[in-house]
């Protein structure tokens, strides 16, 4: 099991994405639980890049499209030119698992190929948080 520091965010569908202070390179849980507007999948996926997430999870409605919103976005973070290992954002996406197996994987096997991640971002996406049910669905993966 890896150990990593956990943090939650929830924003509201189609809020920005707050500058996140503190945080180095880290992976996210994306959680996508509200209807996003194009325009702000796209916003928020370049600004995760640029705070530093380097290993994303996708999970919940059109996580496909997240998917390619957040490796468009490292191409763009890159000027579109071949990136060495270290620099390299890796991003899955998990329509087809529970919850409770995507947050097994970024626990127990989600790995970046070059980095030591230590810590965990889960940003929620929804009308709604649901901070306590997730820290304790992801602590039990």
């Amino acid at each position: 099991m890896q150990n990593h520091t956990l943090k939650y965010l929830h924003l509201v569908p189609d809020s920005p994405l707050p500058e996140l202070k503190g945080m180095g390179q880290f992976q996210a849980i994306v959680i996508v639980d509200g209807e996003v507007a194009e325009m702000s999948m796209w916003e928020l996926a370049r600004g995760l890049v640029e705070s530093g997430c380097m290993l994303a999870l996708v999970w919940g409605k059109d996580c496909e499209a997240w998917r390619e919103a957040l490796e468009d976005a490292a191409l763009e973070a890159a000027d579109y030119d071949d990136v060495p290992a270290e620099r390299a954002v890796v991003v899955t996406a998990h329509e087809d698992d529970e919850l409770e197996e995507v947050f097994w994987y970024a626990r127990h096997r989600a790995a970046h190929p070059a980095l030591a991640l230590r810590e965990t971002l889960i940003v929620h996406i929804a009308d709604a948080a649901r901070r306590e049910e997730l820290e304790a669905a992801y602590h039990d993966a």
